[in-house]
């Protein structure tokens, strides 16, 4: 029986952002610019530090990790959410709903991650100085990036493996402009406060663990700081760390406001407009943060400029 309502859903309708026919075309076109400006902008910055020799150290390795995710995981909602805006019947079919739900868990992981390794980064550069070359070595960089792609996997399958188990009924209308966790398991009939908790669970640890790492390395960065007696030198050091502490503000903040909440404080239709943060808005103001208020990134972008024009 189960298996016959299971196969009965082939697909699932969207309800998209918003039902009001005279906002969709305004947000499918304030949307598409904020997709335009995060593809430009990460792919600009992956290509700036790409060609940059001198941006080829550990922080920015991480940075151009970080500006991959962004593009992705936007690429893998924002077309989608765009032609909801657009279409009478926003569907997507089973197979495609699973696909884009494992690859948002992927990169949202990843991402969270990837922020935790940055910080970790910035507390060798200040804390340990003298030995922050071996601290931060091509191969501990290598291995701190399989650890967060490791965590991406993690997430993505640890979600599938929670939602691959539960049957859905006839309903097929998903409240929501993509596929996600919470909203695909009020669809289902036999999921249960234990799904709910497996939920809470792995989000927890794709989001307390690198949350906590974050503050750790923040508390010795801190103690570092005030412990440097120049103010040039505090303000060079706290500079540094400025535009992380932006971009993980950010994202940890609307990603704990959507899923560390119960349902029942925070109601779904709330609960979309906080993803939209994190999943359009984030993505694009990332790269904007790190080039507006990095020097090495502004005298990188005038040299491969005026290389380009030269040329």
């Amino acid at each position: 029986m189960a298996a016959d309502n299971t196969s009965s859903v082939i697909e699932f309708i969207l309800t998209g952002l918003t039902d009001q026919a005279q906002l969709k075309i305004p947000l499918f076109f304030l949307f598409l610019s904020f997709y335009m400006v995060t593809v430009v902008g990460n792919l600009g910055l992956i290509t700036l530090i790409g060609l940059n020799s001198h941006l080829h150290i550990p922080m920015y390795f991480f940075l151009f990790n970080l500006s991959f995710i962004d593009f992705s995981y936007s690429t893998t909602l924002t077309p989608k959410m765009l032609m909801g805006f657009v279409s009478e019947k926003n569907i997507i079919s089973y197979a495609g709903c699973m696909t884009q739900f494992f690859f948002f868990c992927f990169f949202v992981f990843s991402e969270s991650y990837v922020l935790s390794a940055m910080a970790y980064d910035r507390y060798a550069a200040i804390c340990k100085p003298l030995v922050y070359t071996v601290t931060m070595s091509p191969q501990v960089c290598s291995l701190l990036l399989l650890g967060v792609y490791g965590m991406g996997v993690f997430g993505a399958v640890a979600h599938m493996g929670n939602i691959m188990f539960i049957t859905f009924c006839g309903d097929n209308l998903v409240n929501h402009y993509m596929c996600d966790i919470i909203p695909l398991l009020e669809l289902s009939c036999n999921s249960s406060y234990v799904n709910l908790l497996v939920v809470f669970i792995v989000v927890t640890i794709g989001i307390g663990v690198p949350i906590l790492t974050i503050f750790i390395s923040y508390g010795f960065i801190l103690s570092s700081i005030l412990h440097i007696s120049s103010t040039e030198g505090r303000s060079k050091a706290f500079s540094t760390c400025s535009s992380h502490i932006i971009v993980v503000s950010l994202f940890f903040g609307s990603g704990a406001f959507m899923y560390l909440k119960p349902p029942s404080i925070l109601p779904l239709d709330q609960g979309k407009v906080s993803s939209v943060f994190y999943t359009a808005v984030v993505p694009m103001l990332n790269p904007l943060i790190y080039s507006l208020r990095n020097k090495d990134v502004k005298v990188a972008l005038k040299k491969t400029l005026s290389i380009k024009i030269f040329s």
